[in-house]
């Protein structure tokens, strides 16, 4: 049984096996993806050149979607950060891709995941103050045709906020 690709964009190399190095490179990627290739060689036991095209592999083939600065949201006055649960009032391909096109151009929307259960969407939410979170949720969640209702949880602490992911053996 064949399985096409259906991601939009160049389709990425053929699968190759994960290998101790590769699994390493990306654990160690996760941590600071400003290391050095020389610094990366050291600790993989591999030469420059041999580690560069791991790297550039492991890009090229999808394992590695980019690099970016984990930014502090409070030093930047984005202090409130949401949860919230969206329901529509009805779900069909239309309205789930109304709703997403909306959600993709607001950029206090961290995060928004289409979910099975009581409700249709889970969003996190960052916005400076409770006033912003009561505009953003008026214009940009109430206002979206089709959202029947919303739930928000406010997040008092943050005990555990990551963007690594477990690198399988």
């Amino acid at each position: 049984m064949s399985h096409k690709n259906t991601t939009p964009g160049p389709s990425p190399l053929p699968e190759r096996e994960l290998d101790r190095i590769d699994r390493r490179l990306l654990v160690r990627l996760q941590e600071d993806g400003r290391t050095a290739v020389s610094q990366l060689a050291r600790e993989v036991h591999l030469t420059v050149t041999p580690t560069l095209e791991r790297v550039r592999r492991l890009e090229a083939s999808g394992y590695i979607e980019g690099y970016f600065a984990r930014l502090n949201p409070a030093r930047l006055g984005l202090g409130l950060l949401a949860y919230v649960e969206v329901s529509l009032d009805r779900t069909t391909p239309d309205a789930f891709e109304r709703f997403k096109q909306v959600m993709l151009a607001h950029d206090e929307v961290m995060e928004c995941h289409m979910v099975a259960g009581g409700f249709d969407y889970l969003l996190k939410v960052r916005v400076i103050d409770m006033e912003s979170y009561r505009r953003f949720l008026g214009d940009r969640i109430a206002s979206v045709r089709g959202v029947q209702q919303t739930h928000t949880y406010f997040v008092m602490e943050e005990v555990k906020s990551t963007h690594r992911l477990i690198v399988p053996e």
